[in-house]
């Protein structure tokens, strides 16, 4: 069993992110996913950076750091895109996370990352927030600081393809992101 932070987007913690703690906990790990917005949720992804901008990211980062206090100090830190870079953030206070698990974009940017980190990354290759060149320049970035990053990118999806709520949802790269998401957590 693996212990899981798991941190939402933008739009806020959705039943898309209360399924997807589901299924990770049906697998066995043990699960927290925060509300980092403390109650709303957004129906687009323009209200979703509002209200992230309205939240604030020192609320948002507070509110991870304490989801977070209570859990082993090799608990794994995903996040489904702001959450990512949530995520990614917190590697700076928790430095023996067993891994990094970013879905829909990117964290850490290599700053605080520990030589041989395992990350694995799930991108749409048509993701207009996290293009191809921006995500292979981080790429570049986090092998340079030391982490050992799997990267998968999913043909013909946008940003949010993992998210059923979301108009760019694609159920058959979805399903393979999250089977490889299995696979790289019982590997860990």
């Amino acid at each position: 069993m693996t212990s899981i932070a798991l941190f939402h987007s933008v739009y806020g913690l959705r039943p898309a992110v209360l399924a997807a703690a589901e299924e990770l906990r049906a697998a066995g790990h043990e699960v927290v996913a925060p509300d980092l917005f403390d109650g709303p949720v957004a129906q687009t992804i323009e209200e979703g950076f509002a209200l992230s901008a309205r939240v604030g990211r020192a609320a948002v980062m507070r509110r991870a750091e304490e989801a977070v206090r209570d859990l082993p100090a090799d608990a794994v830190l995903a996040g489904l895109s702001m959450g990512a870079g949530v995520a990614g953030d917190l590697l700076a206070e928790r430095p023996h996370a067993a891994g990094l698990l970013l879905l829909n974009g990117t964290g850490a940017e290599g700053v605080a990352v520990r030589r041989g980190l395992p990350v694995q990354a799930h991108l749409g290759d048509a993701d207009t927030i996290f293009p191809p060149a921006y995500v292979a320049g981080w790429c570049a970035r986090m092998a340079e600081a030391g982490a050992a990053v799997e990267l998968f990118t999913y043909a013909g999806v946008g940003h949010f393809f993992t998210d059923p709520g979301a108009p760019d949802h694609d159920e058959a790269a979805a399903e393979l992101a999250w089977q490889r998401s299995l696979r790289f957590l019982a590997d860990l």
